[in-house]
């Protein structure tokens, strides 16, 4: 077990990776899985210079008013490999820690029918913490899949439960999640690899996508079995004087 943040975060890529999630996030905006989510796992990068740990409070962006946690787990590479088989993905990964995956969910809403995946909608945190748990000290609940663990997920806001679910409900594997993510690429020690939100695991789900989301003042405790609390509180607003005269400079050179 070690502490974190770790000395260099070298990325972080984030997964899709609960079928219940992904069932209900798109259900909200009234359309069905699309069937190549069940081709293999797709995932986005988000920004590493932007990684909070335990304890940290996180800023609330001045450009959104729906801002959510998502509860997931992370798994932290500590061996580099290229092209890594499912079943060998074990032997590539340091352990697991607690991600909390910030996101503002109007901003995200209309990137995505941009379709490139979200962007100013996620990158303004993560959080990472409160540990690295090693695999070693996992082993009595591994599942039969590579790199899934029956460990139960919490979220609470403000000491109340908003989200449960568990880990060993992943649709794809950490096993798969490493081998997509490494096709043709290495993967790093100190690379990041999130799985995406549990179900049920963030605001969005549980309220229908209606909110209340979260507000300044709010504490938010992810917990996961044998990982510990993730423990955050968020920020005071900053002020939209400056980010709506950066905005209304778009489209200034348009022809």
């Amino acid at each position: 077990m070690a502490r974190l943040p770790l000395p260099t975060i070298t990325s972080l890529r984030d997964f899709y990776a609960f079928e219940q999630h992904v069932k209900t996030a798109n259900a909200n905006r009234g359309r069905e899985v699309p069937p190549e989510w069940y081709r293999f796992p797709v995932f986005y990068f988000s920004n590493t210079s932007a990684i909070y740990s335990d304890n940290d409070t996180i800023p609330y962006p001045s450009y959104t008013n729906a801002l959510d946690y998502e509860l997931e787990i992370a798994a932290i590479i500590g061996t580099r490999g290229i092209d890594i088989d499912p079943n060998d993905a074990e032997r590539h990964i340091l352990g697991f820690t607690i991600f909390n995956d910030w996101s503002a969910r109007d901003v995200q809403r209309e990137e995505m029918k941009v379709g490139l995946g979200p962007a100013k909608g996620k990158d303004f945190a993560s959080s990472l913490g409160p540990v690295v748990v090693t695999l070693d000290e996992l082993a009595d609940r591994h599942t039969e899949h590579a790199g899934v663990y029956d460990l139960e997920m919490i979220a609470r806001v403000n000491g109340v439960e908003r989200s449960r679910g568990n880990m060993r409900d992943l649709y794809f594997s950490f096993g798969d999640i490493l081998a997509r993510a490494s096709q043709d690429v290495f993967l790093n020690p100190g690379d990041v690899i999130g799985s995406g939100t549990v179900g049920t695991g963030c605001l969005l789900e549980v309220t229908g996508g209606h909110g209340p989301y979260l507000q300044p003042g709010d504490v938010v405790e992810l917990e996961i079995e044998r990982l510990g609390i993730l423990r955050n509180s968020v920020g005071e607003k900053k002020s939209k004087e400056l980010n709506n005269d950066f905005l209304s400079s778009f489209g200034r050179y348009s022809s």
